[in-house]
């Protein structure tokens, strides 16, 4: 794979982050399982982990209330790991702190 192949799948991956973040990309349930696999889950800054059911409840509750914060994010970098799937490293600035943040 090319530099500039890498740079390409950073910049759609650059426009979905923060994930669940950016609802242009759909805020149904619908979208949401389209979004995820059916062993989706994300591991919270506590260490927690909450499965796909979990999340995409969360968010159809969140998705009745305006965004409150346009979620910053900076420093992005990319790793190939293997055919079509990508380590995805950046710096989120939320509002009171900054956190790194990592997506497979």
């Amino acid at each position: 794979m090319s530099d500039l192949d890498l740079e390409t799948i950073l910049g759609e991956l650059r426009q979905r982050e923060p994930i669940f973040h950016r609802r242009a990309f759909g805020t149904s349930r619908d979208d949401l399982e389209a979004m995820t696999a059916e062993d989706f889950f994300q591991i919270g800054a506590s260490g927690r982990i909450y499965r796909r059911d979990f999340v995409i409840a969360n968010l159809l509750e969140r998705y009745q209330q305006p965004e409150r914060h346009d979620w910053p994010c900076r420093d992005f970098s990319i790793r190939r790991l293997a055919e079509n799937l990508y380590l995805l490293n950046y710096t989120l600035d939320e509002p009171g702190r900054t956190t790194l943040r990592t997506t497979i």
